[in-house]
């Protein structure tokens, strides 16, 4: 069992890393003068900009910087140049939990750069502000209900071409949610015979192949990883291109006026289907079970893990879609940002509101009753750290969070390294 978590490095890499940026000639380095980049309230945080090229200051360079909450309008800004090539400002204070950020952009030979780094102002003390319906769980088991009553329908096709000496890859499509809509994922699964553990990956957002996990399955594991959109997984890049930018883009914002019809129905119930799967595979040891994701399935996770308690423990790094009305009472609101400024117009509306409650990670987070790994960092830019500490500060199971401030929408190894250690230690259990 030991080398069974320990093969689960594969998954942690395959599944968790966001490459981070490139490096770039011009630098500029934002430094918090808190080795933690964390505040009290009240307190005012001081950024050192530096800008190096070569690893060394370069002066006299003219730049631009503002500070304020995350994705919020600027508090304090300024153009200027730095005759040292560092320069230390002063932040506002911010009297309520949440995230201050410093930005900073340069033009140098007919080059832009940018950084930011963002503190985080009592951030223990950060309460989602995401409404719970009265009936979230009678929705959700009904809903769960309707959907199990469905014949699976399992559809498996092998596929030679990805198979190897110890593994077998199929292309599974099961029967989901109303008449002739179906499910489909990557299914990996040893080749020896015996009972295994297995893994649900559940995907970031967008649309594209998958491939099957076939080291993983190699030391001993079930994968299945799943797409969400109701196609096949296995076709070229090209036809997920096409539809990313047609018929699904956006596909967040579907049919948000109507809790029964949005798009996310369809697809928070599709990961416990997956879970019905998982269990009618006559491989599976009936028990170990993981569901894993990063960005949108790091939201998916923790939506699995507190839909169905058949799911013993969770990864999730980055998560999206949590405390999605933020933007309504004056800070940062989750990934897709749907009451975003720009977004306003269109969904500031009640029966939106009210949807996106019954879809809000806050929600889920707050029904979680197995250990979780987390992991993100203050400066991403795609999930705010506000709405992210607004979800995990609402758990109650065991919990770990590695947070690296500097990360954005991406993530060191070292951060895999940590989830590996921690999943060790949950296998020795």
């Amino acid at each position: 069992m030991f080398k069974k978590a320990l093969s689960l490095i594969f998954v942690l890499y395959s599944v968790f890393t966001y490459a981070q940026p490139a490096e770039k000639l011009i630098k500029i380095l934002i430094t918090p003068d808190h080795a933690d980049w964390q505040y009290k309230a009240g307190e005012k945080p001081r950024f050192t900009i530096t800008v190096l090229k070569s690893n060394v200051p370069l002066q006299h360079v003219e730049v631009s910087w503002w500070v304020g909450p995350e994705r919020m309008p600027a508090l304090d800004s300024a153009r200027e140049v730095l005759a040292t090539g560092s320069k230390t400002i002063q932040a506002p204070a911010m009297t309520a939990p949440g995230f201050m950020r410093c930005t900073v952009k340069l033009k140098y030979d007919n080059q832009e750069y940018t950084n930011l780094a963002t503190a985080g102002m009592d951030i223990g003390n950060l309460k989602p502000v995401a409404e719970e319906p009265k009936d979230f769980d009678q929705f959700w088991n009904q809903a769960i209900a309707a959907n199990a009553k469905r014949p699976l329908d399992a559809k498996l096709t092998l596929m030679p071409e990805r198979c190897t000496e110890t593994v077998n890859v199929y292309h599974v499509s099961i029967a989901h949610y109303s008449y002739r809509t179906r499910l489909y994922g990557m299914l990996c699964i040893p080749k020896k015979e015996g009972k295994y553990p297995a893994i649900l990956k559940v995907p970031s957002a967008g649309a594209r192949p998958y491939y099957g996990d076939t080291a993983l399955a190699a030391k001993g594991f079930i994968t299945f990883e799943i797409g969400i959109h109701g196609i096949p997984v296995n076709m070229d890049m090209s036809v997920y291109y096409d539809l990313i930018t047609g018929a699904i883009s956006n596909y967040w914002m579907y049919n948000l006026d109507d809790r029964d019809q949005y798009y996310y129905k369809r697809v928070y119930l599709g990961c416990v289907r997956a879970i019905d799967f998982i269990y009618s595979l006559p491989g599976f040891d009936g028990n170990k079970l993981g569901v894993c994701g990063v960005s949108q399935g790091g939201a998916l996770s923790i939506i699995t893990a507190a839909l169905d308690h058949r799911v013993k423990y969770l990864f999730s790094f980055f998560p999206a879609l949590c405390d999605l009305t933020g933007y309504l009472h004056g800070r940062a609101g989750g990934w897709p940002h749907l009451f975003a400024p720009e977004n306003l117009s269109f969904n500031n509306k009640k029966d939106k509101i009210a949807t996106s409650a019954y879809y809000d990670v806050v929600n889920f987070a707050k029904r979680l009753k197995v250990p979780g790994f987390y992991s993100w960092g203050f400066n991403d830019e795609t999930c705010p750290p506000t709405s992210m500490y607004a979800a995990y500060n609402a758990i109650t199971a065991p919990k770990q969070l590695l947070s690296v401030p500097e990360t954005g929408h991406w993530n060191y190894p070292e951060q895999a390294t940590k989830a590996i250690d921690w999943l060790v230690e949950q296998m020795k259990k």
